[in-house]
């Protein structure tokens, strides 16, 4: 869902001299290497929101897409995801000024940057709706305290994704992400079905996984149980990054030459067949 926002002169600053700013040099892209904006820069006009993280303007006659540093709302067509859109939509449409961490762009060539609207801190607001989830990209970290802050506070009023009917009826399951091995020994890559995550039901009942999934921190890995898929109270499973032949106990992602799960920190998220999160479990190295 796309928010189109009329033509509108917005001012924006990049906060050189900001506290929580430090000094910044252009990041490769796969464009080639660009020149960042200069430390202070007129927005011509916001032209459209793209999704719940993402939006575009024009910077001296310049069409640039904004990602927000530090947030990761969910996809286009995802549970949430139209009212993180049309949240960061509202929340905009007065004035922003953009101010920079670290890097300048990312590997798409977006701008990445905290953004202000008046006295409301965009991405930390976001959060603290439970329309993003808070996530850390290193080096731009100087504002992550805030936003893991704004989370816990989402998380513990049940606000947005963190509400057990967020997605559709709560689930009952009693399930856990009882182990996770996210680094192997030795090349990881060589060795993917020694990467893997566990689960045990809890509950006093068979649980029906069908539908359900696994994820990680950036969403762009994402493992659907298949249909049928009983996990017996009591029973475990695990969850391999390799390929190898499904059983009651063992499952398999079947990644080739890439693993799923960080060596140095990730999120597993377990999402019932309506997408709402039924556990998630972070690990640090």
């Amino acid at each position: 869902m796309k928010w189109q926002l009329t033509a509108a002169l917005v001012a924006l600053a990049i906060a050189g001299g900001c506290s929580d700013s430090s000094t910044v040099s252009s990041t490769p892209t796969s464009e080639g290497s660009r020149v960042p904006p200069p430390a202070s820069v007129s927005v011509d006009r916001v032209l459209e929101v793209i999704d719940g993280d993402t939006f575009s303007v024009t910077i001296d006659g310049a069409a640039e897409r904004v990602r927000l540093i530090g947030v990761d709302a969910p996809e286009s067509g995802e549970c949430m995801s139209a009212e993180a859109t049309a949240a960061l939509g509202a929340l905009i449409r007065g004035g922003v000024q953009l101010v920079r961490d670290v890097n300048d762009r990312d590997q798409y060539g977006r701008l990445l940057r905290y953004v202000e609207a008046g006295e409301v801190f965009v991405n930390e607001e976001l959060v603290r709706r439970g329309l993003a989830l808070a996530r850390e990209y290193p080096p731009d970290t100087a504002r992550q305290t805030r936003l893991a802050d704004a989370q816990a506070a989402a998380k513990d009023a049940e606000r947005g994704i963190w509400n057990p009917t967020a997605c559709g009826p709560a689930t009952a399951a009693e399930v856990e992400i009882s182990n996770i091995n996210a680094n192997p020994s030795g090349d990881d890559t060589e060795n993917l079905n020694e990467e893997w995550i566990e689960l045990t039901n809890r509950g006093a009942v068979n649980l029906d996984l069908t539908g359900w999934v696994i994820r990680d921190e950036s969403a762009s890995h994402r493992f659907t149980f298949a249909s049928g898929f009983i996990l017996g109270t009591g029973a475990k499973v695990r969850l391999h990054t390799g390929c190898g032949e499904a059983s009651d106990t063992d499952l398999f992602w079947c990644m080739s030459g890439s693993t799923v799960w960080n060596n140095d920190g990730d999120t597993v998220f377990l999402l019932d067949v309506n997408g709402n999160i039924v556990v998630l479990r972070h690990y640090s190295s």
